[in-house]
C-alpha cells in the first residue's frame, strides 16, 4: 500500500534536493540539464519581483514531487503555477493533483482568483506546459482547467560554422556605421536607457529580463544606438542560458537590419559558452526568426486558467 502523500511548504535550504528532483524528472533531456538555473529563476531570483512559494510532495521521507508557484506583480488577482515536478514511477498516483490542489490554495490565501499553467514573466521557463509533457496535461484537464492560448519557441542550430544563425553581420554593421548607427555590447550602465525604450515602445514586463541578462555569467545583451539613442536591443540569457530573448526594434528602425544583426549577435555569444542550439523563446513573429536565423518552430506549449471557486 502506497503511503500517504504530505504536501508541506519548502524552506530555501531544500533547493539542492529540488533541483536534483527535477534533474530526474524533467523528461525532456534540455529541462534536465538546465534544472538548476530553472529553479534559481523561478524560486531565488523571481522573490525579489513577486510572493514565490515552494511545495514538495513527500510519500514518507521521499521528496516524489515539486511545485513552484507565484503571484503577478502587474495582474492583480492571478497566481501562477510556475513549475511541477513529479518522479516518473510517482504518476498517475495522485502526487500533481494533490500539489496542484494545495497550490490553489496557497495563491487564493494571497489573494488570487484566477491560477494560470502559464509562464509568470519576467522570470520563467516555459510559457506553459509543452505538448510532450502529456501527464501534465491530462492533470491539467482532470482538475477543470481549459486551454486558453498556444505558444512556440523556435530552434536556432548553433552547431556548425556554416548555419544560417552565425552568419556574419559585419557587412550590414559597416551599413548601419555610415547611417551613424553604432551596434554594440550593452552594459549594466546602459540598463536605464534599456529599460525606458523598452517600457516606452512596447510595455509589457521586459525590465527584469533586460536586467536578468545585462551583465550576468551566461547571460548578455546587445544594443544599436545613434546619437546616444537606443534603437533596438536583443538579450539572452535571462531565463534560461540557452533561451534568447527579448528584443525589440523601434518601429521606426525596422527593416534596416537592426533586428538581425543584434540577434546573430546574441546567438554567436550563446555558441561560444558551449551551446549547440537556442531556444528562442514565447516567438512572436515566426517569419523574420526563420529569415534571420534559419530558426524553426520545435517547442509548442498549451496555457491553461481555471478561477477559482469563492470560498
Amino acid at each position: 500500500m502506497d503511503a500517504e502523500i504530505t504536501v508541506t511548504e519548502l524552506t530555501a535550504d531544500l533547493v539542492p534536493s529540488v533541483v536534483q528532483l527535477c534533474q530526474q524528472a524533467l523528461d525532456l533531456p534540455e529541462d534536465a540539464a538546465e534544472a538548476a538555473a530553472i529553479v534559481d529563476v523561478l524560486w531565488t531570483r523571481a522573490t525579489a519581483d513577486r510572493p514565490v512559494v515552494g511545495l514538495g510532495a513527500y510519500r514518507g521521507a521521499d521528496l516524489v514531487g515539486v511545485l513552484i508557484c507565484s503571484v503577478s506583480s502587474t495582474e492583480p488577482g492571478i497566481g501562477h503555477v510556475d513549475l511541477v515536478a513529479v518522479l516518473a514511477e510517482q504518476r498517475r498516483r495522485g502526487v500533481g493533483r494533490a500539489l496542484l490542489q494545495r497550490a490553489e490554495r496557497v495563491l487564493a490565501e494571497r489573494g488570487a482568483t484566477e491560477v494560470l499553467l502559464a509562464g509568470n514573466p519576467p522570470y520563467y521557463a516555459w510559457p506553459g506546459i509543452d505538448v510532450r509533457y502529456t501527464p501534465a496535461v491530462c492533470a491539467a484537464l482532470a482538475l477543470g482547467y481549459q486551454q486558453d492560448r498556444t505558444a512556440w519557441n523556435m530552434t536556432a542550430d548553433l552547431s556548425y560554422d556554416g548555419s544560417p544563425a552565425l552568419r556574419s553581420t559585419e557587412a550590414t554593421e559597416r551599413r548601419l556605421a555610415d547611417q551613424g548607427v553604432t551596434v554594440r555590447r550593452a552594459e549594466p550602465a546602459d540598463l536605464p536607457a534599456l529599460t525606458a525604450f523598452a517600457r516606452s515602445t512596447f510595455g509589457g514586463t521586459w525590465d527584469g529580463e533586460l536586467a536578468g541578462s545585462v551583465g550576468r555569467v551566461d547571460a548578455g545583451c546587445h544594443l544599436a544606438e545613434r546619437d546616444g539613442e537606443v534603437l533596438g536591443f536583443a538579450a539572452y540569457g535571462s531565463s534560461r542560458p540557452s533561451w534568447f530573448g527579448p528584443m525589440g526594434t523601434a518601429p521606426a528602425a525596422e527593416g534596416s537590419g537592426i533586428g538581425g544583426v543584434l540577434l546573430r549577435r546574441c546567438l554567436r555569444d550563446q555558441r561560444a559558452t558551449g551551446l549547440d542550439r537556442a531556444q528562442i523563446g514565447w516567438v512572436g513573429p515566426v517569419p523574420f526568426y526563420s529569415g534571420s536565423a534559419g530558426a524553426w518552430i520545435e517547442r509548442v506549449f498549451f496555457l491553461y486558467r481555471r478561477t477559482l471557486p469563492r470560498a
